[in-house]
């Protein structure tokens, strides 16, 4: 009787919402800049130094702490030019896009339920890229980029309150147990995300940890 409830009432609410505008609550407006100020600090820092390297092949950055915290191998990688360019030049172009609606929403602006999806979507790729990258350097470059590192952390921040606004506002048909959750509980979530992340670096490199 309880899931019936919650699922009319989901459904009711997104009825409801129809082509209204949506608002988001003052601390999502913070977060979205912030995040996205993390993420394009990073991704301009990282620009800078590539353009160093390529003026100067002995280079080495200053986040090239020791052979783990090594941004100069990152950098080097073929993965660092996914998609025929460097990698933090799609953040310069998307990070500010994130601060600019954190802005629009502190202003007290009111987005349609598209613009919502469309964030949501933004964010969900910029997550799933960013594991990939992880993956890339804990198993496959071997190294590790501290400001890579910045970007990963707000992505993942991001995305998460991203997905807990839009349910909680009915962008996203849920059930009101979940509403319920993201209500009190998001912050499990992106904590969870990067504790595994954590937990990941901290085995893959354990014995240089420990030595």
């Amino acid at each position: 009787m309880t899931t019936t409830l919650d699922s009319v009432s989901s459904t009711g609410e997104t009825k409801r919402l129809g082509g209204a505008p949506v608002a988001g609550s003052r601390a999502f407006g913070i977060l979205l800049v912030l995040t996205g100020a993390a993420g394009l600090l990073a991704a301009w820092v990282i620009t800078l130094d590539e353009f160093k390297l390529l003026k100067d092949p002995g280079f080495v950055p200053g986040c090239s702490l020791n052979p783990v915290i090594s941004c100069g191998s990152v950098m080097k990688s073929d993965q660092a030019h996914v998609f025929g360019f460097s990698n933090p030049m799609l953040g310069l172009a998307t990070y500010p896009v994130v601060m600019g609606i954190g802005l629009a929403v502190l202003a007290g602006a009111r987005h349609q339920r598209w613009y919502w999806l469309g964030l949501q979507a933004g964010t969900l790729f910029g997550v799933g890229f960013v594991t990939w990258l992880q993956f890339q350097s804990l198993y496959r470059i071997h190294a590790l980029c501290l400001w890579c590192m910045l970007a990963w952390v707000g992505t993942v921040i991001m995305f998460w309150y991203t997905l807990s606004h839009n349910v909680r506002s009915g962008v996203i048909p849920a059930p009101r147990w979940l509403r319920s959750f993201f209500a009190d509980f998001t912050w499990i979530l992106p904590t969870l995300h990067l504790a595994i992340i954590g937990l990941l670096i901290l085995t893959n490199w354990w014995s240089f940890w420990t030595s």
